[in-house]
């Protein structure tokens, strides 16, 4: 059976790094209350004209040259974001453009903070149905620019930053091993950017009262992402014949640090087998995962033969796990 690989990563954050002392200027909190909370030490901010497409073009070209490839080979680009650009025309297509990665056709996907998992099973089938052969997935989000910025629950989580592989055919017997994936629509209201679509069009009113940013029932969510991670994660076990035990490293979505290691209790894996960047770099959505990725990698965290295991949670509610056995 054919494996598709994860031929090259990389990953972009932006300078400017906003900490919790800066935020405690800005609403009433504490470092103490956002670390406790949140295991959240600082974020970083993108600059004044940086848009979502300029972190996922970074990040795109540093994870094509770590495969070997220009940026002509790229055949399909997919960007995983809830903070297009714009509504239209596709973040994908001004990456591309970016990049200039002529021969690629591109589209985006939002699917949260799960949007990384579906865009590379998105992928990996289109390599398989011959339909693409290098294909470039980005996890890409300017949040600072859907945060409310006067909500110290929310404001104190998010950050920018982007994240991306290059996945093509793989050689040896390494490569994707399984996905599993699941969504549930009545869940839609605990985490949700309510204005600017069709539902709520931009007005003076959805303005006023901030329904173009983040909006989050916390408790709720934490809830519902502990068990959902956690039965995606086991499913993407069984369907790659594996167990627990014989993963090297799980990649989680960043969100918090207690929905973290409440997955760590349910699975019985203690946190020093997860690899984890979210004190310095908060939640950074769909770029989450792959952002962390490259750097475990680049820290020979994860070496050639390791196991892996991506899971995920976000708005819609989605969630999904990968299970990859790492082969660069």
């Amino acid at each position: 059976m054919k494996r598709i690989s994860i031929a090259g990563t990389g990953m972009y954050l932006p300078e400017r790094i906003l900490t919790n002392a800066d935020l405690e200027k800005m609403v009433d909190t504490t470092d103490e209350w956002i670390f406790t909370r949140t295991g959240i030490r600082q974020r970083h901010m993108a600059a004044d004209g940086q848009s979502t497409s300029d972190l996922g073009a970074e990040a795109g070209k540093r994870a094509i040259a770590d495969a070997g490839l220009e940026p002509s080979d790229i055949d399909m680009i997919i960007v995983a974001t809830v903070t297009p650009d714009m509504l239209m025309p596709n973040t994908a297509c001004f990456v591309q453009n970016i990049i200039g990665a002529k021969n690629a056709f591109c589209f985006d996907l939002e699917a949260a903070c799960s949007g990384f998992v579906y865009a590379m099973e998105t992928a990996k089938n289109y390599i398989l149905a011959g339909a693409a052969k290098n294909v470039l997935v980005i996890g890409a989000e300017k949040l600072s620019s859907f945060t409310d910025w006067t909500d110290r629950g929310t404001c104190v989580l998010f950050g920018d930053g982007a994240g991306a592989v290059v996945l093509r055919e793989a050689e040896g017997d390494g490569g994707i091993l399984s996905t599993v994936m699941g969504s549930d629509g009545a869940l839609t209201e605990l985490l949700m950017i309510p204005a600017g679509g069709s539902k709520s069009p931009s007005s003076e009113a959805t303005v006023a009262d901030r329904m173009h940013c983040i909006q989050m029932s916390g408790r709720e969510v934490f809830k519902h992402a502990v068990r959902s991670m956690c039965d995606a994660g086991q499913k993407a076990l069984e369907k790659a014949g594996l167990s627990i035990d014989d993963i090297a490293c799980i990649i989680p979505h960043q969100a918090n640090m207690r929905i973290i290691q409440a997955i760590s209790d349910r699975l019985g894996v203690d946190t020093d087998r997860f690899y984890l960047n979210l004190e310095r770099v908060g939640n950074i959505s769909g770029a989450s995962i792959p952002v962390a990725l490259d750097e475990a990698v680049k820290n020979d965290v994860i070496k050639n033969g390791d196991n892996v295991l991506f899971v995920a949670f976000g708005g819609g509610f989605t969630w999904g796990a990968s299970a990859v056995k790492w082969e660069k």
